[in-house]
């Protein structure tokens, strides 16, 4: 079992950003003719998210149970700053951040908020979902997602809102440190896949965990968020196609 979870492709740092340079310079969203159905054919580069086979997100269902190994987050309170680029709000992290699996460590580069979730799991959509963005040294991407479903109010996540920059292309510093271990669940059970990045240019190759158990955001929370992006900014489940979604 472990061979077969250890068959990644790589992929470029470049790509630890969100939005790549690529995506930078080609608009593109979540309607209209630069909506998801779209994305392929807007530029050269994007071609992988209308002809890949291994992309993101997807329904988590028909899982294989296997071995997984311990999920090792090791993530500080930090943060720098909060960014609005146009398609989601990005907390952007520094050097201290980490995640070890298989004796292999991936630094957090970034997180980022879809709603509703990108993800599904059998079948059921979440309101909120946060990606942690983690790579190694040779640039290749881990994500970890977490879905939010509606309930308590979550103070962790008031401390990003509460730096939210309305504006497309601004950028407000965080004026608290995230503990973003509060913005992890306590079970640390997981689905593992492989897949892509869920916007332009759609690479894949990239590990992605899915935390089985969700946390909570208050109502109004996830609508301050979801205001921001009317038309929602979550790209809809994929093929999974000869994949297995490991449990």
């Amino acid at each position: 079992m472990k061979n077969v979870l250890s068959v990644f492709c790589a992929v470029s740092i470049g790509l630890v950003s969100h939005v790549t340079l690529a995506a930078d310079q080609t608009h593109w969203g979540y309607s209209g003719d630069t909506g998801p159905n779209h994305w392929g054919t807007l530029a050269p580069d994007f071609t992988t998210c209308a002809k890949g086979v291994n992309q993101s997100p997807i329904n988590l269902t028909g899982m294989v149970k296997g071995e997984l190994p311990k999920l090792n987050i090791q993530y500080q309170a930090g943060g720098t700053e909060v960014l609005n680029n146009g398609h989601t709000i990005e907390v952007v992290y520094g050097k201290g951040s980490r995640i070890n699996i298989e004796n292999e460590q991936f630094d957090l580069k970034q997180l980022h908020f879809h709603s509703p979730s990108e993800n599904t799991i059998e079948g059921e959509s979440f309101p909120m979902e946060v990606h942690f963005v983690n790579a190694d040294k040779a640039g290749h991407l881990a994500v970890v997602g977490v879905m939010f479903k509606e309930g308590a109010y979550n103070p962790e996540l008031e401390k990003i809102w509460n730096s939210m920059p309305k504006k497309v292309g601004q950028e407000v510093a965080l004026s608290a440190a995230v503990n973003i271990n509060k913005l992890l669940p306590k079970q640390d059970k997981y689905y593992r896949f492989n897949g892509s990045l869920t916007t332009p240019p759609c690479t894949e190759g990239v590990q992605w965990f899915v935390m089985k158990e969700p946390i909570t955001a208050s109502k109004a929370q996830i609508k301050q968020f979801s205001q921001l992006f009317p038309h929602g900014n979550n790209r809809p489940v994929q093929s999974v196609n000869a994949r297995m979604i490991i449990q």
